[in-house]
């Protein structure tokens, strides 16, 4: 209980104050309560050798049932973040409000919504914040996509900022968003519809990825952070840490089996399964600060080496490629779509 409340209040408190957020921080403080509790009640009912495990195996069961279940918890009831003030005229762009409706099987349909800067090129970028954020995050990546002439379309995922339905932070609804936006762009008498891509940053990355083996309109994809969103892409743990990595692994596995029981959406293929299938051009972008993002990003490489590129960002912190090493990211993201939309 403590998990599972901690998790929805931090969710929410983010945001702001609210009845979930309330309710989550009581149910953390019970949680707690009931916890330590259980502990004091089992040390005292042990004796002798009994008593000297009763801790670590509290600690280990807190620790293996209570952490997937925080987790799965926490994707499954996102609050919603605001969006921010600026638009893309704080970066100097023109740009149209922007909003297309969901049809992916789940729901009747979620309206999303967003902004639209205009293509110059023929080309057009699905440019996808990050888990718990709004487009306001990637005003930045949008003026760079836009200095080279394509159009970008960003707008909230689904339960975020002005967009409707129910936040879901591991990405689970990605296929059928981007499908809508791809629809969007092709709506756009300036965009050949052969030339769109995706940029996207960590579960949104993720979602672009996993959308490209199902939807050959999206000719390419860089991801930004994008490490997993199902226990299958986990498995670059036994690799690194060799046995080490079991007990990791069996809660990651819990984890995600909690969550397809907390919400309608349907688990995705794992990122080593969609670049497979899709075996068009991805470029993931890795924080050299965080170890993990390249591992990740050299597994989902290996199974498609002739199509995935990775450049790992030394000294940048997640998601923080652009504003690390602004000219750099400019070149490469703009290197690799113009190879990829353009074949030149």
């Amino acid at each position: 209980m403590w998990r599972s409340g901690g998790a929805i209040s931090a969710s929410y408190l983010t945001i702001g104050w609210s009845v979930r957020s309330v309710g989550g921080v009581l149910a953390t403080t019970g949680g707690l309560v009931a916890l330590v509790l259980g502990v004091t009640l089992t040390v005292r009912a042990s004796h002798g050798w009994r008593r000297l495990l009763a801790v670590p195996i509290l600690v280990v069961a807190a620790y293996g049932i209570g952490s997937p279940v925080a987790i799965s918890v926490y994707a499954t009831n996102v609050g919603r973040p605001p969006l921010g003030a600026e638009t893309p005229a704080d970066r100097g762009l023109t740009y149209i409000d922007a909003s297309f409706v969901t049809s992916d099987g789940v729901t009747n349909g979620v309206t999303l919504s967003g902004w639209y800067i205009p293509s110059t090129n023929r080309a057009a970028v699905v440019l996808l914040h990050g888990a718990s954020s709004t487009r306001t995050s990637v005003l930045d990546h949008a003026a760079v996509l836009a200095r080279h002439g394509y159009g970008v379309l960003l707008y909230d995922a689904r339960g975020m900022g002005r967009s409707g339905g129910r936040a879901m932070n591991f990405g689970w609804y990605g296929d059928g968003d981007i499908a809508a936006a791809i629809d969007y762009l092709q709506t756009r008498s300036e965009v050949d519809p052969e030339r769109i891509a995706a940029v996207g940053e960590t579960m949104d990355g993720e979602e672009a990825i996993g959308a490209m083996a199902t939807d050959a309109r999206l000719r390419s994809v860089v991801a930004e952070g994008a490490t997993n969103r199902v226990a299958g892409d986990w498995t670059w743990l036994s690799d690194q840490y060799g046995r080490r990595a079991r007990i990791q692994q069996g809660i990651q596995w819990l984890t995600y089996e909690l969550t397809d029981a907390f919400t309608e959406a349907t688990p995705p293929i794992t990122l080593r399964d969609a670049v497979t299938r899709s075996r068009r051009p991805v470029l993931l972008i890795a924080a050299g600060n965080v170890g993990d993002e390249g591992h990740a990003a050299r597994s989902i490489q290996s199974a498609a080496p002739a199509t995935v590129e990775v450049w790992v960002v030394t000294g940048a912190d997640h998601t923080g490629g652009l504003h690390t090493q602004p000219t750099e990211w400019e070149q490469r993201v703009s290197s690799f779509l113009s190879t990829a939309l353009t074949g030149e």
